[in-house]
C-alpha cells in the first residue's frame, strides 16, 4: 500500500486543518516522507506553529494562520490544494458542555466553511477526521461533530469535490486524554481518578491513525464512513499499569458513555468489511458486506494486552 500512496500523492498538494494538533503534527510529518508537491499546516494557534516549524526543514511545507471559522481565509488557503484532511476541532467533552455555541461554531459551521470553500476552489478530496462520540452521541461534543459528519457525507452531491468521514476511538498520548492525566496524577502522587470500573474505550496509535488516513484517502469514493478496526482496553486496566496504587472513583462525567460505539444496528442497514476497516457507504468495490453488525468498545473482538497497553503508553 505504501507504493501505492506515493504514488497517489505524487505531484499533490495537500492541507491539514489543526495542522499542529496532537494527531496533526505526526500526520504532516508522515506525508512530508511521500513524494509531494506541497503541504500547507493551517491552524490557528502561532506559538503552536513556531515550535513545530523549528522542527521541520522543508521547502514543500507552508505554514498559514487561520481559524475554520472564517470561510474567506479558507478559500484564500485552499487555493491550488488537491487533498484536505480535516482534524481541526474543540474536542474536549466538558468544555464543549459548557460552551455549546463555541462547540457549534467549530465544529459545525466550521465544516459548513471548509464544504463550500472546498467546492468552490475546486479541491479533489476532503476527508474529514471524526470521533466514536459522534455515534448515538449523548454530548454537545458528540452531537455537533455528528451533525459536521452528516454535512460531509452528503455535500459530495454538490459538485465534482469528494467528500469522506474517517472515525477513531481514542489516541494514546493525545492531550487531555486518560494517559497524559494518570501520568501526571502519579507524578504529584495523587489518585488516579476513575469515573466507571468498567469503562472501555478503543484506543489507536497515532502513526496507525495516519496509516488509515492516508489509507481513507486513497480509497475514498465520496459519501463513505470509514471505522478503522481498532482495539479495545479498559480504562482501569490502563490506570493499574501506570501506577497500581491508590484509586479514587469520582463517577462518569456529563456526556460521558461507559462503553464507546461505533456502528450500531440502529444507525445503519448495510456495513462492508475490508482488511483495515468497516465502511458504510451504498457500495464499496472489494467490500464484504456485514448486515445487522453492531460494533463498540465493549463487545469487540479485539482487546490490547498488558503488555501491548505498556508500549503504547511509552512509544505512542
Amino acid at each position: 500500500m505504501t507504493v501505492v500512496i506515493n504514488n497517489f500523492l505524487k505531484d499533490r498538494s495537500v492541507l491539514v486543518t489543526g495542522g499542529t494538533g496532537s494527531l496533526g503534527r505526526p500526520l504532516i510529518r508522515r506525508l512530508l516522507q511521500e513524494d509531494i508537491k506541497k503541504i500547507i499546516c493551517f491552524s490557528r494557534g502561532e506559538h503552536k506553529q513556531v515550535e513545530f516549524e523549528r522542527e521541520l526543514s522543508d521547502k514543500r511545507l507552508r505554514f498559514l494562520i487561520g481559524d475554520i471559522r472564517d470561510r474567506d481565509r479558507l478559500k484564500r488557503a485552499f487555493r491550488g490544494i488537491d487533498f484536505i484532511i480535516h482534524c481541526a476541532a474543540l474536542k474536549h467533552v466538558p468544555k464543549c458542555e459548557r460552551d455549546p455555541l463555541e462547540a457549534k461554531k467549530t465544529n459545525v459551521d466550521g465544516a459548513e466553511n471548509i464544504i463550500e470553500a472546498a467546492i468552490d476552489c475546486g479541491a479533489k478530496k476532503v476527508l474529514a477526521i471524526s470521533t466514536d462520540k459522534a455515534v448515538n452521541p449523548i454530548s454537545v461534543y458528540g452531537t455537533a461533530k455528528a451533525l459536521a459528519d452528516d454535512l460531509f457525507i452528503q455535500a459530495t452531491q454538490y459538485g465534482d469535490t469528494v467528500f469522506s468521514v474517517i472515525r477513531f476511538g481514542n489516541f494514546i498520548g493525545s492531550r487531555g486524554s486518560i494517559v497524559p492525566l494518570f501520568k501526571k496524577q502519579k507524578e504529584l502522587n495523587v489518585p488516579l481518578t476513575i469515573t466507571h470500573p468498567e469503562m472501555t474505550r478503543f484506543f489507536i496509535s497515532f502513526n496507525d491513525a495516519v496509516d488509515r488516513i492516508l489509507d481513507t484517502l486513497l480509497l475514498m469514493h465520496g459519501g463513505e464512513v470509514f471505522y478503522p478496526k481498532m482495539k479495545s482496553a479498559k480504562i482501569l486496566d490502563i490506570a493499574d499499569i501506570i501506577d497500581n496504587n491508590t484509586k479514587k472513583l469520582i463517577g462518569i462525567r456529563v456526556g460521558e458513555k461507559i462503553h464507546e460505539e461505533l456502528i450500531t444496528i440502529h444507525d445503519f442497514q448495510k456495513v462492508y468489511e475490508t482488511p483495515q476497516f468497516f465502511i458504510v457507504a451504498d457500495k464499496v468495490k472489494d467490500g464484504v458486506i456485514k448486515k445487522d453488525f453492531e460494533y463498540n468498545s465493549k463487545n469487540n473482538p479485539w482487546w490490547f494486552t498488558g503488555k501491548e497497553i505498556e508500549d503504547l503508553i511509552v512509544n505512542g
